[in-house]
């Protein structure tokens, strides 16, 4: 077995679990954290436009239903996703909302979408995760019809991103087995480095690449914390495994870690990212 096919299997059970689980319980603060960027992907595109846009790890699909919102009947948005819980709750939610959106299960990475299907590539912070990324972003390019747009947003350094580190941080006291944040793998930031995003779209095939700093104020319910500290990331998947009592004083630390967040009725932090956009 390659070390791409080990990692992709694990990235398969890791979004198919608990974790896939965690981020479907954790939706109403993430759905609020990340509305911002749902304008900054869709923007671009002219209300009612007849376009194909695929939105890759479109997660519970708020995005993806944004974008169909941004295209009405004429055009077709369809999200990608490697978690089936997740797939699961966006189906549900276009339903629910009598959206036209459509969602499918698959690995971006080796699914077989057909050839020039879409204008418009679009992901919010999914495309971090894959085994062997530049073949998935050629995959993507393949996907993408000949004048094909592909726009996206990855987490910049950790050590801008103090807001996504906190959970880690305060909990490793406490947990001394706690895994340490990757940046040569899949992972929340596998694209800190703007020269090897650069490469990996160049090599899969990518033009008239961009990549730009963004920082992006971001605030969600303080009532939602407790669905997002300690439950996501490491730190999540290090409580699953720990006894009660250890969840218990890690839940009070992380907890603890986030009230300089913490304003009034609001968690606001700024998330500091990169937009990349290229052509096909």
């Amino acid at each position: 077995m390659t070390n791409e096919t080990t990692i992709e299997a694990t990235q398969n059970a890791i979004w198919n679990g608990a974790a896939g689980n965690a981020w479907v319980a954790a939706q109403p603060a993430l759905d609020a954290m990340f509305e911002p960027f749902e304008a900054l992907l869709t923007e671009p595109i002219p209300e009612g436009s007849r376009e194909a846009v695929l939105d890759v790890g479109c997660g519970a699909g708020a995005t993806t239903i944004a974008m169909a919102r941004r295209l009405g009947g004429g055009g077709r948005s369809v999200g990608v996703d490697i978690s089936a819980p997740l797939i699961a709750a966006a189906t549900a939610r276009a339903a629910r909302l009598g959206s036209p959106a459509t969602f499918v299960c698959a690995d971006a990475e080796c699914h077989a979408f057909g050839p020039d299907s879409f204008d418009r590539i679009i992901s919010r912070f999914g495309v971090m995760f894959f085994s062997d990324p530049v073949m998935a972003f050629a995959n993507l390019r393949r996907a993408g019809t000949s004048s094909a747009e592909l726009r996206f947003v990855a987490w910049r350094d950790p050590e801008d991103n103090p807001f996504m580190t906190t959970a880690e941080r305060a909990a490793a006291p406490l947990l001394p087995h706690l895994p340490p944040r990757r940046r040569d793998g899949p992972g929340q930031f596998a694209f800190t480095d703007r020269n090897h995003v650069a490469r990996i779209l160049d090599a899969a095939g990518w033009r008239d690449i961009d990549i730009a700093p963004l920082d992006v104020a971001c605030r969600f319910a303080a009532a939602d914390l407790a669905r997002f500290a300690g439950h996501l990331g490491p730190v999540g998947a290090a409580l699953r495994e720990a006894d009660e009592a250890t969840r218990a004083r890690v839940t009070a630390a992380v907890r603890t870690a986030f009230e300089p967040y913490v304003h009034g009725p609001d968690v606001r932090f700024v998330a500091a990212c990169w937009m990349v956009g290229a052509r096909r």
